[in-house]
């Protein structure tokens, strides 16, 4: 039973394509807990997946060069809170820096959530999960959530009219287009900042 539990497993994961990080509960669908840990146990023995930590399990992306790749601690912390029915939003300092606002690289890793406050270790890395307001969680596991994050890092002295010329710069239309579902849900100081962002660039 528990090979051809492991069989319907790897089918699964590998159309989730690599880099898909996941928790036993998420595929329960394939049969009984028992039979997923042990399909899931065969699968980490034979080198198609990877265990990153308790409980969470990776399907890692490839390199040419250098091999398997880790998966972002943001995927992980994901997988985590998807485990819980909650969300995960990176914090702002972080979110400053994946958009190149900052150099500052965050001493911890850290991620806002609805669910309950915790760390995990996951190899040498500590992901901390903070509980956060649902304001705080606007746009969570997105890019504009990302941005709102970023912007709330600079503060109003900080959220000018230059970051948000690169921002708009940086992200597709589609993006940032997406940041008016959650102009009601960000401070007052922080609007104008998106409308820049918003705006469609003029043609000279």
């Amino acid at each position: 039973m528990s090979h051809s539990v492991a069989a319907k497993l790897l089918n699964e994961i590998v159309q989730r394509g690599r880099g898909y990080v996941f928790t036993p509960a998420e595929v329960l669908h394939l049969g009984s807990r028992a039979a997923v840990d042990q399909g899931l146990s065969r699968l980490v023995k034979a080198g198609q997946i990877r265990r990153l930590t308790r409980g969470v399990y990776a399907y890692p992306e490839k390199n040419s060069l250098v091999g398997e790749v880790p998966p972002s601690p943001t995927a992980v912390a994901e997988a985590l809170a998807r485990a819980q029915g909650a969300q995960a939003q990176v914090s702002e300092a972080a979110a400053a820096n994946t958009l190149g606002l900052t150099t500052q690289v965050p001493g911890r890793i850290v991620y806002l959530t609805n669910g309950t406050p915790r760390r995990r270790h996951v190899g040498n890395t500590i992901i901390e999960f903070k509980r956060a307001s649902p304001r705080r969680l606007a746009g969570a596991g997105t890019s504009v959530g990302t941005v709102v994050q970023a912007l709330r890092h600079l503060g109003p002295a900080g959220a000018n009219e230059q970051v948000a010329q690169k921002l708009r710069a940086k992200l597709p239309q589609r993006q940032r287009q997406a940041l008016r579902a959650l102009l009601p849900l960000v401070p007052a100081w922080m609007r104008p900042t998106i409308h820049t962002i918003m705006a469609t660039p003029s043609r000279g």
